[in-house]
């Protein structure tokens, strides 16, 4: 974090990256001395609601950042940043998207909750749009033409006002990750998974709180004693809105996913919280679990970042394949897509043992149905992304992964192949 006296003192002289949170009401000029060097701008957590008609002097400026302020349209400025290519503007009270806030080379649109109703068509003009963040608005339709941006592979549509999965999505051939929970048209479904009897809640005054062993986007993960007895780890959502969606769809999908033994169980969601906080109460994970990657970052936009020298051996590499694929095999099995299949989401041992979380994107569809299909096949490809992933850092080269990869990552979405498939393959090339 930067501070306005300090941009003022001229002691920020060629700064790539600026990051200013101080109440600002007004964009400081002083700014546009670092024209030459700015790269990214962050004014997220301020009191904005313009930004000047000369931004574009910032000729260098790839990113910003404008999340928690008072924006009410989108300023139409961004579109003539000429190396503009990330906008966020989460959590603000944004209503209108003008067509030419919309920059040529634009690759990540983040306007999570804010209150958007339609979207202009020239959205379907950014051929480099990878990365569509529109959780938590009023949508109800989608452009048609955003059947054009070949290369979107991450849309969130989720806590929307969807009567119907947009068609416009159904046919991108690089979409890999899609959350569209907490929809009109999602909502049966997820009523249902959490009045059965998985949902069975857990009352706030049988936990004893310990230290925090984590925190993401959508909430904080405590251990806790459970009756003063057992030791497990509590979920508790930090507000109304995620990234991804809703609280109330991630636990729907968590109660509804089933037993298995790929994925991180649920013993209950979260009762009587003082503040009325929703949550999930887990097991705690052996120790000897871990992160398989990182999140993505600015830079790689839709793909993990692993470890330095990460390196996976053969048996090692097909046995989290199979893992995974059975986990997800199972979630399709009950009419749940991930929407989230990333290394960042799994927990691996030493010997190859996985554990698929995080559920924050994931959705429901109907078994068996056209729709559903097309939806499993969607998800294919983010596990050839993954299964990518795990040959680019193999000890040595594993072929049968390879061919599994080409299939997964087809175009013709119906031709890739389904979960049940997936698993019984990867199933027989495991060591005896």
């Amino acid at each position: 974090m930067h501070t306005l006296e300090q941009l003022r003192a001229g002691q920020l002289a060629g700064l790539r990256r600026l990051k200013l949170s101080c109440g600002l009401t007004e964009f400081p000029y002083e700014i546009f001395d670092l024209a030459d060097s700015l790269e990214i701008l962050d004014l997220s957590g301020n009191a904005l609601s313009t930004l000047p008609d000369d931004l574009p002097r910032l000729h260098k400026l790839r990113i910003i950042f404008c999340s928690d302020n008072l924006f009410t349209v989108l300023p139409a400025v961004l579109g003539s940043c000429a190396a503009l290519e990330m906008i966020g503007f989460k959590a603000n009270r944004i209503r209108h998207v003008p067509s030419a806030a919309l920059p040529s080379r634009l690759r990540w649109l983040t306007l999570t909750d804010n209150a958007i109703e339609t979207l202009p068509d020239e959205l379907g003009k950014c051929s480099e749009l990878q990365k569509l963040m529109l959780a938590g608005n009023c949508l109800d339709s989608l452009p048609a033409t955003l059947a054009n941006c070949h290369r979107l592979e991450l849309v969130r549509i989720a806590a929307n006002r969807f009567t119907a999965l947009p068609d416009c999505l159904l046919s991108l051939p690089r979409l890999s990750w899609l959350a569209y929970a907490g929809n009109p048209f999602t909502e049966a479904r997820e009523l249902a998974a959490l009045a059965g009897t998985g949902a069975a809640g857990v009352a706030w005054q049988r936990l004893e709180l310990a230290q925090q062993l984590g925190e993401g986007a959508s909430g904080v993960i405590y251990r806790a004693r459970l009756d003063g007895v057992d030791d497990v780890a509590v979920k508790v959502f930090k507000g109304a809105m995620t990234s991804d969606g809703l609280p109330r769809s991630e636990m729907a999908a968590c109660v509804g996913a089933g037993a298995h033994a790929g994925l991180i169980p649920i013993l209950g969601t979260l009762a009587a919280h003082p503040q009325g906080a929703l949550g999930l109460v887990m097991p705690l994970i052996d120790a000897a679990y871990r992160n398989l990657a990182g999140p993505p970052s600015l830079a790689s936009c839709t793909r993990d970042v692993y470890a330095d020298g990460a390196r996976f051996a053969p048996a090692q590499a097909l046995a989290i394949a199979h893992g995974i694929a059975s986990a997800v095999c199972q979630l399709h099995a009950h009419g749940i897509v991930h929407g989230d299949l990333y290394a960042h989401n799994i927990l691996h041992a030493d010997n190859g043992a996985c554990l698929l979380g995080d559920f924050g994107a994931a959705s429901m569809f109907a078994p068996g149905s056209p729709q559903g299909e097309v939806l499993q096949g969607i998800e294919a490809r983010a596990f050839g992304v993954l299964l990518g992933e795990l040959i680019a850092h193999g000890a040595t080269p594993v072929p049968a992964l390879q061919a599994m990869l080409e299939a997964c990552l087809q175009e013709e979405i119906l031709r890739r192949p389904r979960f049940d498939a997936i698993e019984r393959a990867l199933r027989d090339m495991l060591p005896a």
